[in-house]
C-alpha cells in the first residue's frame, strides 16, 4: 500500500504501517485471518459495495505489463465469504491489481484473509482509494455518505476515520446536491471540482446544468464561474426585493380578467401588477400574421 497520509484511530489498528512479513506480527493486527497466501483467480470477486467504480483501461493494460513482468508485489486485502459448502474471497482492497492480474493471465494472485466487520470493510476500501487518490469526486462523495448513511456516524467521525477535516468532509458530499447530469460531468472531468461547488450556488436543478453546459462549452475558468454564479444570485435576490404585495381578492380578479382577454383574442394574456393600483397587461404573439391579427382587433375595437 502507497505511504500513508495518516489514518484516523479507528483505522490504524486494522491497516499495517508496514509490509506484513510474519503471522505472529499479523495475529497481533487482531483482523488479520492468515498471513499472505496464493489463491485461485477465479475465487476471487470483487466487492459490489466498492467506492471506486470506474477504472482507466489504459492504466490497468500498463500496470498488467508489468505485472507480467514482476508479478503482484502488494498482496490483495480479502474476507472469505461462506455459501454452503462453496466459498469464495471477496476483495477489501486491490481490485485494481486484480483486475490487471486477469489481464496478465495470472492463475493464482498473492493475499491476505481478513476478518473484519462490514463497516471496517468500507472503511478500508475508502480510505485505500483515497489515499491512492483513485476516487473520482462523486465516488468519494458517495463513499461519505454510505458511511454517515448505512453505519450511522456524524461528519466529524467520518472526517476522523478517513483523516479529513470534517469541513472537506462536508464539501465533498455537497456535491451530491448538483443534478446527476452535473454530477456525470464531473465524473467525465468535463468540470473540476472548483467549477462543481460554485454551480452549487444555483439551486434549480435544470439551471444548473444548462449552466455546466455553458462553463463547459466556453471553457470558463473557476473565477470566471463564481462571478458569474454571483450575478444570478444577485438578479434573484433583487427580484425578490422588488416582487409586489398584492392583494389576494386582486389576484382572484386578475386571474379571472386574464382568462377574459385570453379567450377574446386568442392568445395567452397575463397581468403583471407592480402594486394594488397599477401594472402591465403582457399579450403574447408567435408570428407576425398573429401579431396583425391582435391589432386589427384592436383598431376594429377603437372605432366601434
Amino acid at each position: 500500500m502507497a505511504a500513508k497520509k495518516g489514518l484516523g484511530k479507528g483505522l490504524d489498528s486494522l491497516i499495517p504501517s508496514k509490509p506484513i512479513e510474519s503471522a505472529k506480527e499479523v495475529s497481533d493486527q487482531n483482523a488479520v485471518e492468515n498471513a499472505k497466501a496464493m489463491v485461485s483467480i477465479d475465487k476471487i470477486e470483487p466487492n459490489a459495495e466498492q467506492p471506486r467504480k470506474a477504472f482507466d483501461e489504459d492504466a490497468l493494460m500498463e500496470l498488467a505489463d508489468s505485472i507480467k513482468q514482476h508479478g503482484v508485489l502488494s498482496p490483495l486485502w480479502v474476507h472469505e465469504v461462506k455459501n454452503g459448502k462453496d466459498s469464495y474471497y471477496e476483495i477489501i482492497a486491490g481490485e485494481r491489481r486484480w483486475r490487471a492480474a486477469m489481464k496478465a493471465g495470472l492463475k493464482e494472485v498473492p493475499v491476505i484473509v481478513m476478518n473484519l466487520s462490514e463497516q471496517e470493510i468500507v472503511e478500508i476500501s475508502l480510505i485505500e482509494n483515497i489515499q491512492r487518490e483513485d476516487l473520482n469526486p462523486i465516488e468519494e462523495a458517495l463513499a461519505y455518505k454510505k458511511l454517515l448513511d448505512e453505519f450511522n456516524l456524524k461528519q466529524d467521525e467520518v472526517a476522523e476515520r478517513v483523516s479529513k477535516s470534517r469541513t472537506a468532509v462536508t464539501n465533498s458530499m455537497r456535491l451530491l446536491k448538483l443534478d446527476e447530469r452535473v454530477q456525470q460531468m464531473v465524473i467525465d472531468e468535463m468540470l473540476s471540482t472548483g467549477h462543481a461547488r460554485a454551480i452549487l450556488g444555483i439551486t434549480d436543478k435544470d439551471k444548473q446544468y444548462d449552466f455546466a453546459q455553458r462553463v463547459f462549452d466556453e471553457k470558463l475558468s473557476v473565477r470566471d464561474v463564481e462571478k458569474e454564479v454571483k450575478r444570478l444570485q444577485n438578479e434573484k435576490d433583487s427580484d425578490k426585493v422588488k416582487e409586489p404585495k398584492i392583494d389576494p381578492r386582486l389576484e382572484a380578479i386578475y386571474a379571472e380578467l386574464q382568462e377574459q382577454m385570453k379567450k377574446t383574442l386568442g392568445t395567452k394574456v397575463t397581468i403583471v401588477p407592480k402594486d394594488n393600483k397599477k401594472g402591465r397587461v403582457e399579450i403574447e404573439y408567435y408570428s407576425q400574421d398573429e401579431l396583425d391579427r391582435i391589432v386589427g382587433l384592436f383598431q376594429s375595437i377603437r372605432h366601434e
